[in-house]
């Protein structure tokens, strides 16, 4: 397996200053994202010597929201946002010119061109496009759900846990992020009851865990129909999907964790999805659009980890590397042709 390492020479020792990408440069590759997948592969393409921009919402992704992390090879039980900042100030030592804050709300494909529009009005183009805008949290679409958001409700436990010492939480969902959420708050709140209308998806290993906690209850088969309270909440109204019976249950915060939504809203035009709203992509990270690739959580690839997304990354900047290089066949005639020339005078050198 080639790893590409680095000599101790190959990357700027000192720090630079990070400029923001032009609009009026026609860059080799745009990548959007600024999470694992985006992260790596906006620096492999730099190492390719690529003329790289990055549009993000900000640096670090999802892995920002994460508590600690112990399943990243080489990395013991890291914080999330430590690992974050680890992957940015990696990238940060090419001076990849990246933009914080950026919304994109447009793009449009012309001509071998790629053009992605942001909110401020600003459009960049690429002559290769990286999609990595990862997913947004599910909402449960109930009333009172919005009204309380931040009132108690949350969809980030690492960020409001803290909020919640010695109180009385729920958690919607079923999968692998809903009890590990609900594990995280039982090292905080007074008692955690998760509220799920099914049966638990999540690992063996975890179920076990959270049926071993004393300070977790669990609810299956239980419909949350709405979120009670004042000025902040104070309860949920739910359903017995048994009985048909309603309840109201007290606590005052509840942690939303019934999965996330694909962040392809403005591709959705162009490129093929599947009926998750995921983007389609072949094993090089190619869409159905020449010259675009998608990485990460945002695409079709069942296995959304750190890791994964990250490789993902790489691949498609690889990828991107070699469709430009495969685009420009008067260079690499010329370039050809070249080495034929040296090879006939290294020849007619030998036979004199």
């Amino acid at each position: 397996m080639h790893h590409d390492a680095a000599s101790q020479t190959d990357a700027p020792a000192e720090p630079v200053t990070i400029p923001a990408p032009d609009p009026a440069v026609l860059y080799d590759l745009l990548v959007v994202g600024g999470g694992p997948a985006g992260l790596n592969a906006a620096l492999y393409a730099s190492r390719k010597g690529l003329k790289v921009g990055l549009l993000a919402r900000h640096r670090g992704g999802q892995v920002t929201d994460t508590y600690y992390i112990d399943n990243y090879l080489g990395l013991d039980n890291v914080a999330g946002a430590e690992l974050a900042e680890r992957f940015a100030a990696h990238l940060d030592r090419y001076g990849v010119p990246f933009l914080e804050d950026a919304k994109i709300v447009g793009y449009e494909p012309s001509d071998g061109v790629h053009q992605v529009t942001l909110s401020s009005g600003e459009t960049f183009r690429g002559r290769t496009l990286i999609i990595a805008t990862g997913t947004n949290y599910r909402a449960l679409g109930i009333p009172g759900e919005r009204a309380f958001g931040g009132l108690g409700v949350s969809y980030c436990v690492t960020c409001d846990a803290p909020l919640f010492r010695n109180k009385d939480v729920f958690v919607a969902g079923g999968g692998n992020a809903a009890v590990e959420a609900a594990l995280d708050l039982a090292k905080i709140a007074r008692s955690v009851t998760l509220v799920h209308r099914s049966q638990l998806r999540a690992d063996a290993i975890l179920v076990d865990l959270l049926y071993a906690n004393p300070k977790i209850t669990v609810h299956l088969r239980t419909r949350i129909l709405e979120v009670l309270g004042d000025d902040f909440m104070s309860g949920l109204r739910v359903e017995d999907l048994e009985s048909g019976g309603q309840r109201t249950l007290q606590g005052v915060g509840l942690f939303v964790e019934i999965g996330r939504i694909p962040n392809s809203r403005y591709f959705r035009s162009h490129l093929d999805l599947n009926e998750y709203g995921e983007i389609i992509v072949s094993d090089r990270m190619e869409t159905n659009i020449p010259g675009v690739f998608a990485a990460g959580d945002v695409t079709n690839f069942p296995y959304k980890q750190i890791v994964v997304a990250a490789s993902q990354g790489a691949i498609a900047a690889l990828a991107a590397n070699d469709y430009i290089y495969q685009k420009k066949p008067d260079e690499n005639r010329n370039r050809k042709a070249a080495e034929y020339r040296l090879d006939a005078l290294l020849n007619s050198v030998e036979s004199v």
